[in-house]
């Protein structure tokens, strides 16, 4: 091809390519949030939510990762609004123009998944744990989204979609690209319907998830904490050079930050357990408690309480159930 002809092609197809970008940006109100890029690895980065409820900071309270290798790019979480995904996108474009080819999910709640449409439209492949199919099927994920469509307006509207899943994990795997390694290790029913962690062999990183907090309470929601506290327990993180998890600042000692959330979890059960086996009111076992090792952590008065409920009722029910 002569090279006048190339160059204007070059032009031609550089200037759809920024108005293709410019329109899909378009659809993607700013969320007005700063959001900066953390590097934790050779190939690793992160961005960090504020500490919060779901409808802080325009939705941006949990974080997500990603990683560069010669071949694309693997982002860990979508955040939680379309907005929120774009903004992270074109922080990724910060570090590098190679594609996004793969995002691991992982789980399915709001503050992680509404994103996933920016990479999903271009092309990524979608990873996500055994459960994230029933989540998508249930009235509460369809609720879940109408409620944030009001409650996160305008970052969260009527044009903002579930993403089914292209791959269901439901064993611990791996993968390589780029000359890469990935683990991805399943984890079964504990934070969520399912939970996966991803580890960066190469750059010794873990991104936990919601699996651990760190800084913050837990967001309990219906989990399932005895085996959340068997998954925690099952957690090798000896030879870690990071932990990013799924709420908090980077665990550069991640026994620490996992011991946190353990010990949350430890005592809540033990309070709870303690009033279902007393046939305690929940109120007078809530109110009896010493809640001073977790009350000055961010969150604690909004989702103490009702974590603390959520257990309750679980743990009464297994009592029945046996």
């Amino acid at each position: 091809m002569p090279k006048l002809k190339m160059w204007i092609l070059l032009l031609v197809t550089g200037f759809v390519g920024m108005n293709a970008a410019a329109a899909q940006q378009a659809d993607y109100p700013s969320s007005g949030v700063p959001m900066s890029l953390q590097q934790v690895g050779e190939h690793s980065y992160y961005v960090q939510g504020e500490a919060g409820i779901a409808t802080d900071n325009a939705g941006f309270i949990s974080n997500a990762g990603f990683v560069v290798t010669p071949k694309g790019v693997v982002v860990f979480d979508g955040l939680g609004s379309p907005s929120l995904g774009w903004q992270l996108r074109q922080l990724i474009r910060d570090v590098t123009d190679l594609p996004v080819v793969k995002v691991v999910v992982s789980h399915y709640h709001a503050d992680h998944i509404y994103g996933l449409q920016v990479f999903k439209d271009e092309g990524a492949q979608i990873v996500a744990p055994a459960g994230a199919l029933e989540y998508l099927q249930s009235t509460a994920a369809a609720e879940r989204l109408e409620e944030r469509r009001f409650s996160l307006d305008p970052w969260v509207n009527e044009q903002t979609r579930l993403v089914t899943p292209d791959q269901i994990i439901d064993t611990s795997t791996t993968f390589t690209l780029g000359g890469v390694e990935f683990r991805v290790d399943y984890l079964g029913a504990a934070h969520s319907d399912g939970d996966l962690t991803l580890y960066v062999v190469d750059d010794r990183v873990l991104y936990s998830g919601d699996i651990i907090f760190e800084g913050r309470v837990a967001y309990l929601g219906d989990a399932d904490t005895a085996h959340w506290l068997e998954a925690l327990e099952a957690m090798q993180t000896a030879n870690l050079a990071a932990l990013v998890p799924g709420h908090g600042p980077v665990a550069r000692r991640p026994n620490e930050a996992l011991a946190q959330t353990r010990s949350y979890l430890s005592y809540i059960r033990q309070v709870m357990g303690e009033a279902v086996e007393n046939m305690d009111e929940f109120a007078d076992a809530y109110e009896a408690a010493d809640w001073s090792a977790f009350e000055a952590l961010p969150a604690f008065e909004a989702a103490n309480r009702r974590n603390a409920y959520q257990v309750f009722l679980s743990m009464e029910a297994a009592s029945v159930g046996q």
